[in-house]
């Protein structure tokens, strides 16, 4: 687990760990090792030996911080696509102490006080932090970026306050919503969720554009035996399907078909890759 306990990576990973453990005959050990965006996680698992008993279960914006600073290993070529846990979308929240009820007010404060809020991330080149880029440039506010160590501190500061305005994960996020500790204002997808089925689209609050949505490929390091990474595939491909229920009640993370070999795995990764490029060279965010 590339990121720090509580967030979207560590939730799903944790749910199918088990089934698919239980699938290969022996126990998964799940291990965070969360810094600097993902990379220090992907790091160890891009240089573990190439055996099939280190793997990554990451972010679909993995290879964010590549685009935005120089990283260790390769983001697409060090790795082999094994399988994808599923797919869920971000969400806008703010803390409920925030006079914005909803999206078009959230705006039309930020507006009006510019620099005056912190918007938390889970880490410069996450996946949050490139939604609350998305948030920022497509409607010209200003605010406070702040990065944390991963999605569960950067929902922990929204729910304290130290920050108000966040685009987190809806797998980081979702307890909290639905116990009052953050607010939601709009899923950033065109369609509702089956998760959250009281907050509307980031199209019916008013936000046309704002969709973004994250994915987890679980990874193994390039060099791993073909054959290998097809037992890893069946099995984690099963225990996916068996945890389905659980993945959409307590991530917002809903599987699809269509990832059953590596190259499939790898395609999703490498045109998220540039769909991210383009985003953050829009909100002019440029390589350090």
């Amino acid at each position: 687990m590339p990121f720090a306990p509580g967030g979207s990576n560590d939730i799903v990973g944790r749910i199918i760990a088990d089934a698919a453990g239980q699938a290969l005959g022996q126990p998964i050990v799940v291990e965070n090792r969360a810094g600097a965006g993902g990379v220090i996680g992907a790091e160890y698992v891009a240089h573990a030996a190439p055996d099939g008993y280190t793997l990554l279960i990451n972010s679909s914006h993995s290879t964010i911080p590549a685009i935005v600073a120089r990283v260790p290993y390769q983001t697409v070529e060090d790795f082999v696509g094994v399988a994808v846990a599923g797919f869920s979308p971000y969400v806008v929240v703010v803390n409920p102490q925030l006079p914005a009820d909803t999206a078009q007010k959230l705006v039309a404060l930020l507006r009006a006080n510019p620099g005056r809020y912190n918007l938390a991330t889970a880490g410069k080149g996450s996946g949050v932090h490139l939604g609350g880029e998305l948030f920022r440039s497509t409607f010209k506010v200003e605010v406070e970026v702040v990065h944390y160590r991963g999605g569960g501190p950067s929902v922990a500061a929204l729910v304290s306050g130290e920050a108000e305005v966040g685009t987190p994960t809806m797998a980081s996020a979702i307890g909290q919503v639905r116990g009052g500790g953050l607010r939601a204002l709009a899923v950033m997808a065109e369609q509702r969720t089956a998760a959250l089925p009281n907050v509307p689209s980031a199209t019916e609050a008013g936000l046309p554009g704002l969709i973004h949505e994250e994915f987890f490929p679980i990874l193994a390091p390039t060099g791993t035996p073909a054959p290998v990474v097809a037992a890893l595939g069946t099995a984690f491909r099963g225990a996916i399907q068996q945890s389905a229920e659980k993945l959409i009640e307590l991530a917002g993370v809903a599987p699809r078909a269509g990832f059953e070999t590596p190259e499939q795995v790898m395609n999703l990764v490498r045109e998220g890759a540039e769909r991210y490029t383009a985003i953050l060279r829009a909100a002019g965010i440029q390589p350090e």
